[in-house]
């Protein structure tokens, strides 16, 4: 919920998970990060990759939407830009920098917020979940940021539990 302050999150709260959740994915060894749980489902790397992904494109809505009051900007092509980027083959502990450093950067955005800013809303041409959920306003916005974001970190958690734990069973 906002606070009185229009604050969608609890800024210092998510700031103290993506710390805490940094430090322990820089524990995990970049095979393990490199395991797919089948051929056709992403490792912890792509998946920590998709998350970098969609930092990026919600920093564009988070900042865009504060100076536009109805935005169009695309969907993004999460399978292909996970294939593009080649995540597999990225250094682990550099993913797991790259994503905690551009989350903070995100944080601090949401920090110095407009209030004002949060009902306006974003169209993408050709995306229909959305719509489906509800609202596209820059509060949903950023709510589904971290809820994504928190579905994806249980993931690669648990990938990474699963492999350490067959590691340990050699």
């Amino acid at each position: 919920m906002s606070d009185s302050n229009g604050r969608v999150v609890d800024v210092d709260e998510e700031l103290k998970r993506i710390i805490d959740v940094s430090r322990t994915l820089l524990e995990v060894d970049d095979d393990t990060a490199a395991s797919r749980p089948s051929p056709s489902r992403w490792s912890p790397k792509e998946i920590l990759g998709h998350l970098i992904d969609s930092a990026v494109n919600n920093h564009h809505r988070f900042v865009r939407l504060q100076h536009d009051p109805v935005l169009e900007f695309p969907a993004y092509q999460q399978n292909e830009w996970v294939r593009i980027q080649n995540y597999q083959e990225r250094d682990w502990k550099e993913l797991v920098i790259l994503w905690a450093t551009y989350n903070r950067h995100l944080l601090w955005i949401l920090r110095h917020l407009d209030p004002a800013c949060l009902d306006r809303c974003w169209n993408a041409p050709g995306q229909t979940w959305k719509a489906s959920q509800g609202a596209t306003d820059l509060r949903f916005l950023i709510r589904d940021y971290f809820d994504h974001m928190r579905h994806h970190l249980l993931q690669i958690s648990a990938a990474t539990v699963r492999r350490m734990e067959a590691d340990d069973s050699r």
